[in-house]
């Protein structure tokens, strides 16, 4: 059972996972979305007495911090005891586009020369880290939800803010790819 499980599985299992959650979702009114845990984590530590928007009844979402403990949970385990014999298949295009960057691919899901504590402890890490982490947090509040909340449950409600929002990530993630990272690294 341990070998099927460390296999690659299809692409299209994740994809039937994710259809079936959308669909639980769904039928008992619910929305999904990462980001929504860091506003129900700030309300449960009380931010609520000092800003309105994390005043709300933060046991209704409960749920969702259960799903993001889980998703921890399952990366951890994931990572520590069903990792893949052997290492990641990448194409040699996006091989060679990582050395132009500088990265040198090390066969790992995340290269550690930009997710390895030495680039993580450095002071040009530390800054990339901490930008980025602004960056996300702003957007994510600015368009009202994250990626997955956006790409996902958005979508599947047929939401036209959350389609804008996805087209905007998209340009917002070639324009970072093509244009900007190439100067950050």
């Amino acid at each position: 059972m341990l070998e099927l499980i460390k296999q690659p599985w299809p692409w299209y299992t994740s994809g039937l996972a994710i259809a079936l959650i959308m669909v639980a979702l769904l039928y008992f009114g619910k929305s999904f979305g990462f980001s929504s845990n860091l506003r129900t984590i700030c309300t449960m530590v009380g931010a609520g007495k000092q800003v309105k928007f994390f005043d709300f009844d933060w046991k209704a979402e409960r749920w969702n911090l259960f799903f993001l403990l889980g998703s921890i949970l399952g990366g951890f385990i994931s990572a520590t005891w069903l990792k893949a014999d052997t290492p990641l298949q990448l194409s040699q295009n996006t091989i060679k586009d990582l050395q132009q960057l500088g990265v040198r691919f090390d066969g790992q899901l995340n290269p550690s020369d930009i997710f390895g504590w030495d680039f993580v402890s450095s002071f040009k890490g530390f800054l990339i880290l901490l930008g980025g982490g602004i960056l996300v947090g702003f957007g994510t509040r600015y368009a009202g939800g994250c990626t997955s909340g956006h790409a996902i449950s958005g979508l599947s409600n047929l939401q036209i803010p959350s389609l804008i929002a996805v087209v905007g990530f998209f340009i917002g993630g070639l324009v970072m790819t093509h244009l900007l990272l190439p100067f950050i690294l």
